[in-house]
């Protein structure tokens, strides 16, 4: 794939994140680097689902906005949620408005407390969906890890996570290095997910 983005530093980055002066430091910082905080997963799990149909950058700029009114998705107190809550971010410009969708957030933290209680965490549920082999980097919008994710997801009860929010969500939370061969970007990636130690590694506490 070739690279056309050069930033202001000189340095080539993948090209999606020149379309927005806000996308540099996301990219630079988040995007693609091995997360397993259940809260930091529960955030973009709802934030993929939100974006559907609409542009990162329009969810990017409302993060913080988002933050505030899902009590910084902690999946414990947005499970809680009810109708006047629901009525409150229906009144809250500073979000995507779209009912479907709040209530799909509501409903998905119920079925992450689940998982949590079922998998011990939400980490050590999705990462076993960590891809063996990676295609040429940003050639596919799904995989076959996405989509047997999506399908586990909904049988489980989730709403409004497809196979392509799935694959975007693998590629935000770096179960995959979708970076750009060319990226300056891509060889720290790699380097953190080396070092990353994944759910499946850790001792089990002893009794």
């Amino acid at each position: 794939m070739t690279n056309d983005f050069i930033a202001p530093d000189g340095h080539p980055r993948c090209q999606w994140c020149g379309g927005a002066p806000e996308f540099l430091p996301y990219h630079d910082n988040e995007w693609g680097f091995p997360v397993d905080n259940d809260q930091q997963l529960f955030e973009k799990l709802c934030l993929e689902s939100f974006q559907s149909g609409l542009s990162w950058r329009t969810i990017l700029n409302k993060r913080e906005n988002f933050r505030a009114a899902f009590h910084h998705f902690d999946f414990h107190q947005v499970a809680r949620f009810g109708e006047d809550n629901v009525q409150r971010l229906l009144q809250d410009a500073g979000i995507i408005r779209h009912r479907g969708k709040i209530e799909a957030a509501i409903n998905n933290a119920q079925r992450a407390k689940e998982m949590v209680e079922q998998e011990g965490s939400l980490a050590a549920f999705f990462w076993r969906y960590e891809p063996i082999a990676l295609a040429v980097p940003q050639t596919q919008t799904t995989s076959p890890e996405s989509i047997a994710l999506a399908k586990e997801l909904k049988k489980r009860g989730w709403k409004f996570f497809g196979p392509t929010t799935a694959f975007a969500f693998m590629q935000a939370m770096g179960l995959l290095n979708d970076h750009a061969e060319e990226c300056v970007i891509r060889e720290p990636a790699t380097r953190a997910r080396e070092l990353f130690l994944r759910p499946s590694d850790r001792q089990k506490p002893t009794a």
